[in-house]
């Protein structure tokens, strides 16, 4: 490893080593499938989260911030990256493995003398191991502090107390980047967590996509339990970085990687799987109390957090992101950045939901007002093949497959009552063939329920948003536009979980 520092520090522009003393702390707070509306300083009412609302309260709440893919990996190498995951190969595919030639910011920060490390969840799942990485992109593990956890599906890792760790390790004049990865609120859950808590049901704001019956409701509010338990370790880091006298000097950063495990979110480029919440705060140097409105992206943050440690960029395999700096530097909120006009995201495979691994290729522009989707592979199933085989070449049961969407005591409902007519658009919506293209105008239809790609007033919209969709990834070479998209089908998988037998019993 230092080794591959030296190459980047003579390699890749970092600037401003004499100022080290003036650089911020930098505290990137990621939870694990939790979507933009989820947190109270969104109104929420259910879920409470003091810690999310005092970062956006101290600094700049982000009304949409869109994740480059709806998958855990792929979002997760493109912040590490700052380049969207059709640019990074193997690293753009779920449970792959990651490129060495694709410098990770923490490295960048390392080499121009930052501590560095995180706990929980990194970049995962995947095998960084076989691509010649020796620790996780991320930087190094701070997972020994354990302790019991108050929930079933919640994972023993003390974040906050591996956190206390690492500020001990370091050199208290050194500037550190920290990145807490709370493995929450990934499933499972601890079923009726929520109502056993005392939240209740009734207050439930149910997503249009998902059938509004008491079990959906219950497990919805086990959902929240576990972002509050995200909330709460990050309340514990914020607590520990005032008493130190260190708060006002750390860039803070928190949102999520992709949406919410339920299904059409999680695994989807439909808001619910991209849009994502985002606090940031810096006392020493941002105006609190704002709310932006500019469309923002993954690989901007990582743009931002560079800037902010003066450290440059990679030379080679540029990041395409454009700070927030400038942005949150000012006093100004709403729009901000009018150039800002779209960001992009988009997803190949995701778990092993078809044979051959084959995934589901989607791309997606977020504009302020529209979302517009453009699915490269239609033919197939977006949640993945309903039907498989077992390991003994048996035909499996009907409803089998569908192995993109988590299980979950949701889809076992729509699943078990398929056939009420009540029950069945809603799995249709899950689970159906998708069109070629998908308009949707997220002011009036934020949960993407009406396709305007055939209305002939909306024509106009579908071809500029179709157009600027092709110039940019034509641009930035995504192979999904050239003669070489079907590379991204043989990236090998790397994970024990799911498996999607063929005929012979074999993948």
């Amino acid at each position: 490893m230092l080794r591959r520092l030296a190459v980047i520090v003579l390699f890749f522009g970092v600037s401003g080593w004499a100022h080290a003393a003036d650089r911020p702390n930098i505290l990137l707070a990621i939870s694990d499938d939790q979507s933009y509306p989820h947190a109270s300083a969104y109104g929420d009412p259910v879920v409470k989260t003091p810690a999310f609302d005092r970062v956006a309260r101290e600094g700049v709440l982000f009304t949409t911030c869109i994740a480059p893919s709806p998958g855990c990996s792929p979002s997760r190498a493109a912040l590490l990256t700052g380049r969207y995951p059709w640019q990074i190969e193997h690293a753009g595919t779920h449970a792959s493995s990651f490129p060495t030639k694709y410098v990770v910011f923490p490295e960048l920060l390392e080499s121009s003398g930052y501590f560095v490390g995180y706990t929980g969840k990194g970049w995962g799942p995947g095998n960084f191991k076989v691509s010649g990485r020796d620790r996780n992109p991320a930087g190094p593990a701070f997972n020994q502090k354990r302790s019991k956890p108050a929930r079933k599906g919640i994972s023993s890792v003390d974040y906050a107390s591996n956190f206390d760790a690492f500020l001990r390790k370091r050199d208290k004049n050194q500037p550190f980047f920290f990145w807490y990865g709370c493995q929450e609120p990934h499933r499972a859950y601890e079923k009726g967590a929520g109502i056993s808590e005392g939240k209740d049901p009734a207050k439930v704001r149910v997503p249009g996509f998902l059938p509004d019956r008491p079990e959906v409701r219950s497990d919805i509010l086990d959902y929240y339990v576990e972002i509050e338990w995200f909330d709460q370790h990050l309340q514990r880091m914020l607590d520990a970085l005032d008493k130190a006298g260190e708060l006002d000097n750390t860039l803070v950063i928190v949102t999520s990687d992709n949406g919410m495990p339920f299904p059409r979110a999680k695994a989807n480029v439909y808001e619910y799987g991209i849009h994502m919440p985002l606090a940031i705060a810096w006392k020493d140097k941002i105006p609190a109390g704002r709310t932006i409105d500019d469309p923002v992206s993954f690989v901007d943050i990582t743009a931002t957090i560079l800037a902010a440690a003066d450290v440059g960029p990679p030379k080679k395999f540029p990041m395409v992101g454009k700070s927030l700096l400038p942005m949150l530097e000012s006093h100004k909120e709403g729009t901000v950045e009018p150039d800002r006009e779209v960001v992009f995201s988009g997803r190949e495979r995701h778990s092993s939901s078809r044979y051959d691994n084959l995934g589901y290729s989607q791309r997606a522009l977020r504009s302020k007002d529209y979302l517009y989707i453009r699915n490269f592979t239609p033919e197939r199933w977006p949640a993945g093949d309903p039907q498989k085989y077992e390991k003994d070449g048996k035909l499996g049961p009907v409803d089998g497959g569908y192995h993109d969407i988590d299980a979950c005591p949701t889809f076992t409902f729509m699943k078990e009552h398929r056939n009420d007519p009540e029950i069945a658009r809603y799995f249709e919506l899950a689970v159906a063939k998708r069109p070629p293209e998908e308009l949707f105008d997220i002011r009036t239809d934020p949960e993407c329920l009406h396709n305007l790609a055939g209305n002939p007033a909306d024509a106009a919209t579908l071809k500029k948003l179709r157009q600027q969709m092709t110039d940019y990834l034509t641009k930035n070479d995504d192979p999904r536009v050239g003669p070489n998209g079907d590379i991204f089908e043989t990236y090998k998988r790397y994970s024990p979980i799911r498996t999607f037998p063929g005929p012979e019993g074999k993948e």
